[in-house]
């Protein structure tokens, strides 16, 4: 079992930044992908994010530009960079990592994060 935990949530005005972060139980390297989804009430958990070894890292289109996703490697971490944010962003961001074993996929999930962007 992986815990996922993450921080960095809050309230922001239209065009503020926040960073959010995702601490792992398991090293980052046992991981073959992280990223980060969200959602907002009334709607699907859709992926914001994702990066997979050895491949590319994707960005939902309503991010591109505004969004960078990184990993840490001395701390550990994930991090979510969202810059320029509007309030359309405004949903809860979960944290998320596949581990691949023996030709299984075990996927975890953080608790959550709350984002709100408001004017």
């Amino acid at each position: 079992q992986v815990d996922l935990v993450e921080s960095g949530g809050g309230l922001v005005q239209p065009g503020g930044s926040l960073r959010l972060s995702c601490t792992p139980s398991a090293s980052l390297h046992s991981f073959n992908a992280m990223g980060w989804y969200r959602q907002a009430p009334g709607k699907e958990r859709e992926a914001v994010a994702v990066i997979i070894d050895g491949g590319p890292t994707n960005y939902i289109d309503s991010v591109k530009g505004r969004f960078t996703i990184s990993r840490d490697y001395g701390k550990n971490r994930v991090y979510l960079l969202m810059n320029n944010l509007k309030p359309e962003d405004t949903a809860v961001y979960y944290c998320h990592a596949d581990q691949l074993f023996s030709g299984s996929r075990f996927p975890y999930w953080g608790q959550g994060t709350q984002v709100t962007v408001f004017s």
